[in-house]
């Protein structure tokens, strides 16, 4: 958690892949995206755009993701430019408000404070025009606040309340619904659930507490949504709504931070209700929440129990999830929510990321092409967004016990640097090639011995873990827990940590089963359906054959050895062989006894991180000798 006061700061350099992605980022998309108020992303806004737009579009939303993303950027790392550059791009778009305090981009017959007619056999509750305005200012908020909260200058945070006054009328006074305002029944304009919690938590007037409670109000009185109600019912993620990923995980962020304005439990207990249903239905191996199977859109969850090697992975909804685990690791101090950050950021959000932090992919798939996606696209800028979530989350300081608490919630290099309350300062350098090699040495500076409770995450696959202190046993760590070192720290005091990482098998056994009544009213149930497929992973790393299996193949099918199914690679089975020059990781190499050897790389880089590459996550298992199951007598 981290609660730092004016009194305390947390300063956190990270290293290693996840610092390069972010350097990356901040070098390219950030530092060129917006430059100043000619650039396309704030040009929607001026009031020639803005006075003739009727086309209801979403492109505003990139102006406050940008904000959101490039502030955290410019204050953690000192870019007097990028710094610049935030500030004057909130400054101006500040500027282009409205006396009421609309600041949108659609002209004054679409605003969303102008009631619309309805859009008639729409399949997830359009409106008729519209439909993206008050997303967009639910980012707008969103970033003139992150900016005030770095650089702090009253006219941003005016401008972002003056916004929050504008939809608590419109929503009240104005007699609109919420959810008429936005498409998927209104999951698209319930996420203001997230900046009026944030508005209300940042400024402490109760009129935007009001806003957040009237947004929930009126989406679960919408039979179609019921957000609360279903949750709490024990409905699966992919039954709420038009079960958007995006917009659902974004709705969850908003109640998490609702639950923390009022201390409600049944907020909480519906966002950890969905946050189950996800974790458990709804995410690739590599972390991603999927959609794309069956009828179902590419970016809407799947049904439970769906499968599919080549199911959608938007960028977007990865954000989204990277978010609702930060809010909740934040409010929680819960290792599991660092898990799930950890595993969708090495796999499935590296693997959207191009080496030059500006091309990104729309869709990652754990079996598909790579392929980069276009200027205006959503996920460009939320892949951003995602990269600065990691920079928060890595570690986290805690100053509200009686003994200060540093936290490393995702493993890698990093420098720390933690300023207590009474100017006292400790630092912490961790040394590792994580996430290739296991092993992560901790570095203690401080001027004069300092008490403090050291937390350290064991990844819930690293089992047999051990944790040394200079000089003493090594101590076993448990799996997919924090260790908790609490104690008087010296200058030069070192603690080691030691993952076992080896490769190992992940099966998919995925069964349709035809149900269905005999004569005598009794239950028949047959395996009609049976697709088995196998994955290599080694640490928190997903694998994938790198580039076309032989060549030329875009499936494949094996037969794995005895004993092989059991998770552990049998000897010989798998070998780790050295990366290349690029200092990317050991490969992997899967010997078989009928084919030639498979080669695997870490799967945001396999098939190399261009457009038009090939990824391969999951091979097809060879069909198993047994009989279909069947509950009905033989026939003579």
């Amino acid at each position: 958690m981290n609660h730092a006061t004016t009194a305390s700061t947390l300063d956190v350099t990270l290293g290693g892949l996840l610092g390069e992605a972010i350097g990356a980022s901040q070098r390219g998309r950030l530092s060129s995206f917006i430059v100043d108020e000619a650039s396309p992303a704030l040009r929607l806004f001026g009031p020639e755009h803005r006075e003739r737009n009727t086309e209801g579009d979403w492109y505003g939303e990139h102006a406050g993701k940008w904000l959101i993303a490039a502030a955290r950027a410019a204050a953690r790392s000192g870019d007097a430019t990028l710094r610049e550059r935030v500030q004057h791009a909130a400054r101006w778009l500040a500027g282009q408000q409205q006396p009421d305090g609309y600041l949108g981009t659609y002209a004054a017959t679409h605003r969303f404070s102008v009631p619309q007619p309805p859009k008639p056999g729409t399949w997830d509750g359009a409106p008729a025009r519209r439909t993206w305005d008050i997303w967009i200012h639910a980012y707008l908020m969103l970033g003139l606040l992150e900016v005030h909260r770095h650089f702090p200058e009253q006219r941003l945070l005016d401008a972002a309340c003056r916004i929050g006054d504008l939809c608590l009328q419109v929503l009240t006074e104005g007699g609109l619904d919420i959810t008429t305002l936005g498409n998927h029944h209104g999951l698209s304009a319930t996420v203001l659930l997230d900046p009026a919690a944030q508005l209300y938590l940042d400024t402490g007037e109760p009129r935007y507490l009001q806003l957040a409670l009237r947004v929930l109000e009126q989406a679960d009185a919408e039979p179609r949504l019921q957000l609360l109600r279903q949750a709490l019912a024990g409905a699966d993620a992919a039954d709420i709504a038009t079960a958007k990923a995006y917009q659902l995980q974004w709705n969850l962020v908003g109640l998490a931070k609702l639950w923390h304005a009022t201390g409600r439990e049944d907020l909480m207990r519906a966002v950890e209700a969905l946050w189950t249903s996800i974790r458990t239905h709804h995410l690739t191996l590599g972390g991603g929440p999927w959609g794309g199977v069956a009828h179902r859109s590419r970016e809407v969850f799947n049904a439970p129990g769906s499968f599919s090697p080549q199911a959608y992975v938007e960028t977007c909804s990865t954000l989204a999830w990277i978010q609702l685990n930060r809010e909740l690791l934040q409010l929680t101090g819960d290792a599991r929510y660092a898990d799930e950050i950890e595993r969708s950021a090495y796999n499935d959000l590296l693997g959207a990321l191009a080496p030059n932090g500006e091309d990104w992919c729309y869709y990652v798939f754990p079996n598909g092409r790579r392929v980069h996606t276009t200027y205006w696209r959503c996920c460009k800028s939320s892949g951003a967004m995602a990269l600065e979530e990691l920079a928060l989350a890595a570690w986290s300081l805690d100053i509200t016990g009686a003994v200060p608490m540093l936290a490393m919630n995702l493993i890698g290099p990093a420098d720390v640097r933690a300023t207590l309350p009474d100017g006292r300062v400790l630092c912490v350098q961790a040394y590792t090639a994580y996430p290739f090699d296991g092993r992560i040495e901790l570095v203690i500076r401080c001027a004069e011995p300092l008490r403090l409770a050291l937390k350290l995450r064991i990844p819930p696959w690293a089992a047999g873990a051990t944790l040394q202190l200079a000089g003493q046993v090594p101590l076993p760590a448990e799996a997919g827990h924090f260790v908790l070192l609490d104690r008087s720290w010296h200058d030069g005091e070192r603690i080691v940590l030691q993952l076992p990482i080896a490769a190992r098998f992940e099966v998919h056994c995925h069964r349709n089963v035809q149900e269905s009544r005999a004569p005598d009213g009794s239950t028949v149930r047959q395996e009609v359906l049976r697709q088995d497929v196998v994955a290599l992973l080694r640490g928190p790393l997903v694998y994938a054959t790198d580039g076309l299996i032989d060549g030329f193949k875009s499936a494949e099918t094996i037969r794995l050895p005895d004993g092989a199914l059991d998770r552990t690679a049998p000897p010989g089975c798998v070998d780790t062989l050295p990366g290349d020059a690029s200092g990317d990781g050991p490969l992997l190499r899967l010997n078989l006894a009928d084919r030639p050897p498979i080669h695997f790389a870490p799967y945001y880089r396999a098939g190399g991180r261009s457009h038009g590459a090939w990824r391969l996550t999951w091979l097809s298992l060879a069909p198993a000798d047994e009989p279909p199951a069947t509950d009905e007598p033989p026939i003579d």
